[in-house]
């Protein structure tokens, strides 16, 4: 089922949702550790592609959802996906709460286990960008589409993430591309970021919908 799964397994993720002011001419490494330093917290609306590899005489179907973002350093962000299917994560700093609405229900996580060395916790909770460095090799990609690019590879090898891609456009950041071992794609795309959004600290406390199922892991 190729629905919000894919982008948060432990080898996706997804957090680098931010405001990198340092100038449309920085390179992609650049705006990262302008990111790092400058963005605290922020909101934003996105649109995610997830695409299966090509298989010979076969059609690449892609699958499209959308919804908005919202995080807080440290270890803390939201993600509601509102179409096609409504799904909720969100990261409280302990527990990485996955909600399915369709399926009514709620899978709770330990957070620091479930996400890992993945994208996601490094951007949220990341103090500086020699912590993304001993993580990630990182590296300027060539610029495309309007965008400077960073292309990031994980020094662990062991894991499904083959390698993330950042797009930042104008000191923002527009396009985050992930890349499994397996070949699937996920593209989210983001517009109307806030960057250092006054965000409450309720926006981050989940409570299972009383009704529903809920598995621990």
């Amino acid at each position: 089922m190729m629905r919000m799964a894919f982008f948060w397994q432990k080898a996706a993720w997804g957090g680098l949702f931010a405001l990198a002011a340092s100038g449309s001419q920085a390179g992609g490494m650049e705006s990262l550790d302008a990111f790092v330093k400058n963005v605290k917290s922020g909101r934003a609306s996105f649109t995610q592609t997830v695409s299966a590899p090509a298989k010979d005489g076969q059609v690449v179907r892609a699958k499209v959802s959308s919804g908005s973002f919202e995080f807080a350093r440290p270890n803390r962000f939201k993600f509601v996906y509102k179409k096609p299917f409504e799904q909720s994560i969100v990261a409280d700093g302990q527990t990485l709460w996955l909600y399915d609405v369709d399926l009514a229900q709620v899978t709770a996580r330990n957070q620091a286990a479930a996400l890992g060395s993945t994208p996601a916790a490094l951007i949220a909770a990341a103090p500086d960008f020699k912590a993304l460095q001993a993580e990630y090799e990182l590296s300027d990609a060539p610029a495309a589409d309007g965008q400077e690019w960073l292309q990031a590879k994980p020094r662990t090898k062991d894991g499904s993430l083959h390698s993330v891609r950042v797009g930042f456009k104008g000191g923002m950041l527009a396009t985050l591309e992930i890349l499994d071992s397996f070949g699937q794609r996920s593209v989210l795309r983001f517009t109307a970021f806030e960057p250092n959004a006054a965000l409450d600290a309720s926006s981050f406390a989940f409570k299972p919908p009383a009704g529903v199922d809920v598995v621990r892991q």
